[in-house]
């Protein structure tokens, strides 16, 4: 348990703005070795970085029919009922949002119509992490939006970090998605061999969700080459809070952000000084039972930090320039400070909404952008997984309407070619 100054406190007036800044993620020179040789060499270098980075020795490593089946029977039926269950409300989000996107035809002027169709990616890649317990909620986040999208090949890898394999649970979960091609292999070499194939894999046109620095940094390194969703790096909350919010509340908000990794970055923004003596108090308590607590203990050490406000404009201020992947609103009537806030991934609104319900049940999607990055994007969308191409029809009337500007404008470019492309039509 940490002892003494739990949570760093910092004035408003005394806030840096580098405190607020970007973070910069260190060059791994290994990434781009590790890429290059995957491209070239296929299987068998996968299969040694396999060997080298999860000790597991695996020649083939797609995951059978057979092991996909077993695994729902494998894992606690409670698990499975809360897994269809969350399912079924990402779903229902995740139609609402298809709905809103419609094809268009737009008629510009007398002989030319433009159209927008919407058709879904064909194939992409789900990245779920390894470790001691299974993210079945990144697959749940990344796979469900896929199907309502329409995406027909759907590609899972993960490490074999559970008896040489990947967790039953996260393959009962693909199972009961329907994804049937998986994959036991992590890392950049999952990355690389995703975004360029190797003589097993297919490559794939977009690759989805999270990972260390390493897989974060492969992304990068593959993005252009094929699409990616974006690059996450360290999990963030921010907390505004007044004297009205429930100090057990928001300790255990900022500890459950916390227990994700040691560089997690848990910040408190209150009006009241009482608050975070009771807070910080709470925090030394919960603590105690908390069975991820070494995580959590050394990133509220870390990155915890706690910010005085004189009201609640300043601390908006504050949320607005951090641009937070999770924002919590705990404060009097939070309903009716919703449109003050610009820049975050998702806004939890009042002392029920819980950042953990955004992980895994209320059906909005939990991957979202961090480190400043929901300054310019949301979360995980239902148009991630989809196209939108343009359609453009010209008759006679029409070449005659809009083709002159075209030549104007072209000719102005000094792009002769285009100009004499139009008007070889006329």
């Amino acid at each position: 348990m940490i002892k003494g100054g739990i949570l760093r406190i910092i004035n408003y007036q005394n806030l840096k703005e580098k405190k607020l800044d970007y973070q910069t993620e260190d060059i791994l020179p290994d990434i781009d070795k590790i890429i290059k040789e995957v491209r070239k060499y296929g299987n068998v270098v996968v299969n040694k970085y396999t060997k080298k980075f999860d000790k597991v020795a695996i020649t083939d490593f797609r995951v059978n029919f057979r092991e996909l089946n077993n695994s729902l029977c494998r894992i606690d039926r409670q698990l499975i009922k809360a897994i269809e269950i969350a399912k079924t409300h990402i779903e229902k989000f995740s139609i609402a949002q298809r709905q809103q996107l419609k094809n268009l035809r737009v008629k510009i002027t007398q002989g030319v119509i433009a159209e927008q169709r919407i058709i879904p990616i064909n194939r992409i890649g789900i990245y779920v992490p390894g470790g001691r317990f299974p993210l079945i909620s990144t697959v749940l986040m990344c796979g469900v939006p896929a199907r309502i999208a329409g995406v027909k090949e759907i590609v899972l890898c993960s490490p074999p970090s559970f008896n040489d394999s990947i967790h039953p649970a996260i393959l009962a979960t693909a199972r009961l998605l329907g994804i049937k091609e998986i994959y036991k292999i992590g890392g950049i070499q999952a990355i690389a061999a995703l975004a360029y194939g190797t003589e097993t894999i297919k490559p794939v046109d977009k690759i989805f969700g999270p990972g260390n620095k390493y897989v974060a940094g492969a992304k990068k390194n593959v993005f252009g080459d094929v699409g990616i969703d974006f690059i996450a790096g360290p999990t963030e909350i921010l907390i505004i809070a007044d004297d009205s919010a429930k100090p057990e509340t928001i300790a255990a908000d900022l500890l459950a952000q916390a227990e994700h990794d040691t560089n997690a970055i848990p910040v408190l923004v209150t009006t009241s000084i009482d608050l975070i003596k009771k807070v910080k108090k709470e925090i030394r308590k919960q603590l105690k039972n908390l069975k991820t607590k070494g995580i959590a203990a050394e990133s509220i050490k870390r990155n915890g930090l706690i910010i005085i406000v004189k009201d609640l404009n300043q601390a908006f201020e504050i949320a607005n320039k951090k641009a937070p992947e999770h924002l919590e609103l705990q404060v009097k009537n939070p309903r009716r400070y919703v449109d003050r806030f610009k820049n975050y991934g998702s806004l939890f609104v009042g002392s029920y909404a819980a950042e953990a319900l955004g992980d895994y049940s209320s059906g909005i999607n939990h991957t979202l952008p961090t480190n400043r990055a929901a300054r310019y994007t949301g979360g995980l969308h239902i148009k991630d997984f989809l196209k939108f191409q343009t359609v453009l029809y010209v008759d006679k009337k029409g070449l005659k309407r809009i083709g002159p500007i075209a030549d104007i404008i072209a000719k102005s470019e000094g792009l002769d070619g285009h100009s004499i492309s139009i008007k070889i039509r006329e």
